[in-house]
């Protein structure tokens, strides 16, 4: 079977197991939601025949107060039935699609940056807000569904109680709205996929721009960028016109249909009264039941409402079909140097091949440098050091024992990472230093906060390590200082810099190396470097080129070749000699 139809297999499972676990989170309610409509539609049922059989009690000047109560019944009990649907409905929604955006967040959170190379921002965001909230209607609308089959059903069975002709007249002009109701559960499905793909689109391009809004601004490009933004506008209009017309079309016809199956049932309904077969009476539910029997709206809204619900619990499968990393159970030897191992490491991205069978070794408790142009895989490689993605062929040990075989908790308490760009998560800024520590300690962050010469500038915050995340001004370097206070803090076996010193001034990045590079310092580093003097500083380097490890050795050895220098092409030399 071909990739993408593999591809579609999956996404299809994967939505179909969205939508039953959804009704089973739901369950309860969704069963209180069917029992209600349903009796709701029967007592609707009823309704015409005991208003036909008061009409003749009262026409033959009978007494017909049991009657007249019992339709006075009736209509309080839909009303209540009717309120308790809507009360169970809108619950049913908001649960479902809580449920539903839980599941999605957290399968986004598992897979790390994996979400983001298969699905811009913007995109994620449409997911698991607005395909979330639509597919979060299907348990209820599902549920709703028997109530709106039973209303035209019921309806056809009192036509045929009353008398069989009546049904076959009404039953004559089924297949058209059989018909109708197929071509619009088909074309709505459709309709409804095309727009939120186009809606994806669109919001993926809009968080690009808001994630580049400074840059677009200095440029003086916010009307170049409002156009793309808006390109896909036409688009989406015509998927929007597309699936209003689908449905005004069906909304037509059935318009149509319906009063002429309407008028052929009380024209034989009187002819039959005028053959005294009928009763006034049951000329008025007869009149009534064709009326339930062909007000299909109930049933073409609950099918439009299933077909939308499905679309986006495809595009939710979508997400889900990505399969999320696995986790095995093994420990890390006690005591433990660091030791980190690549074995025929390869890794794409998309299609090109970014790593290709590389063999590296960093011995426990030293520095190592990644060093390379642009596009050789220095981050990719940093994130499998940190199994923040996983190669696509090929091993990575950490103190012989493979990564992929480590538990979740082992992994993540060996490995801590900075980032270029950190984000502080947290309420205050000690918490956003001391995220993800098992046992936190005041006195851990504020250590890790000195080492990242970060101390001085969150003491001058209004309220120290406690002001809050979002009143705490920073430039770019004290966001990097606060990233990598964070990771010091967490310790362990390996510490993954990936470009977390670029935006340090040159002062501040020579104490953090060297306080990283100290001797009886514990842990390996891997560091992603970009500057001479951060190279010189590291135990040894790792040259990248072409996908591969060009050379390792110290920074000093590496100079000598004029390739080396070119990766760092109007950098300072003076790190040569540090």
């Amino acid at each position: 079977m071909s990739r993408p139809h593999q591809r579609g297999d999956a996404v299809t499972r994967e939505s179909g197991a969205l939508l039953r676990d959804a009704a089973r989170h739901s369950a309860a309610r969704r069963t209180a939601l069917s029992v209600a409509s349903v009796a709701s539609a029967g007592a609707g049922l009823l309704l015409p025949a005991a208003l036909g059989r008061a009409l003749d009690l009262l026409l033959a000047h009978e007494p017909a107060t049991r009657w007249v109560l019992l339709c006075t019944g009736l209509v309080l009990l839909t009303t209540v039935l009717d309120a308790a649907e809507t009360v169970l409905h809108g619950t049913v929604d908001a649960r479902t699609t809580a449920w539903l955006r839980r599941r999605a967040t957290g399968h986004v959170l598992a897979l790390g940056p994996r979400a983001q190379d298969r699905f811009p921002a913007g995109e994620l965001v449409a997911r698991l807000v607005g395909n979330a909230t639509a597919a979060g209607t299907a348990p209820a609308a599902r549920a709703a569904l028997p109530a709106a089959v039973a209303v035209p059903a019921g309806g056809v069975v009192a036509l045929a109680v009353i008398d069989p002709w009546l049904a076959v007249v009404l039953l004559a002009g089924a297949p058209p709205l059989y018909l109708l109701l197929r071509a619009l559960a088909r074309d709505t499905s459709a309709c409804v996929a095309d727009y939120q793909r186009v809606q994806g689109r669109m919001a993926a391009t809009l968080a690009e721009a808001v994630a580049g809004r400074r840059t677009i601004r200095a440029a003086g490009l916010q009307e170049r960028e409002t156009a793309r933004i808006l390109t896909p506008l036409p688009e989406l209009s015509r998927a929007g016109h597309r699936m209003w017309r689908v449905q005004g079309r069906a909304a037509a016809q059935a318009v149509a249909v319906a009063p002429l199956l309407q008028l052929a049932v009380v024209a034989v309904a009187g002819l039959l009264l005028a053959r005294h077969r009928l009763t006034a009476g049951e000329l008025l539910a007869a009149s009534r039941y064709a009326v339930l029997a062909t007000g299909v709206g109930a049933l073409v809204g609950r099918l439009t409402a299933v077909a939308r619900a499905r679309a986006a619990a495809g595009r939710l499968g979508e997400l889900h079909a990505v399969p999320a990393p696995r986790h095995g159970g093994r420990r890390l030897p006690r005591g433990g140097p660091g030791r980190l191992e690549l074995r025929g490491v390869s890794a794409r991205r998309g299609e090109r091949t970014v790593l290709d069978g590389v063999d590296l070794v960093v011995p426990g408790g030293t520095t190592l440098a990644l060093v390379g142009r642009s596009g050789t895989g220095k981050s990719l490689l940093a994130a499998l050091a940190a199994r923040l993605a996983d190669p696509d062929a090929g091993e990575i040990l950490l103190d012989g024992v493979p990564l992929r075989e480590l538990s979740h908790e082992e992994l993540r308490t060996a490995v801590a990472c900075a980032f270029d760009r950190p984000v502080l998560l947290g309420t205050t800024v000690e918490d956003a230093l001391a995220l993800g520590l098992p046992h936190p300690s005041p006195a851990r962050v504020r250590e890790a906060a000195r080492t990242a010469h970060a101390d001085d500038f969150v003491r001058r915050l209004p309220a120290g390590y406690a002001t809050a995340c979002a009143d705490a001004p920073r430039s770019g370097g004290e966001s990097q200082r606060l990233g990598l206070a964070r990771a010091f803090a967490r310790g362990g076996r390996l510490l993954v810099l990936d470009d977390a010193l670029s935006s340090l001034d040159t002062v501040t990045e020579h104490r953090i190396t060297e306080a990283l590079t100290a001797p009886g310092t514990h842990g390996t580093r891997l560091l992603v470097a970009h500057r001479a003097a951060t190279a010189a500083r590291a135990d040894a380097v790792a040259w990248l080129d072409g996908g591969r490890v060009r050379a390792v050795g110290p920074h000093t050895t590496l100079w000598r070749d004029p390739g080396y220098r070119a990766v760092f092409a109007g950098a300072d030399p003076a790190g040569v000699g540090r």
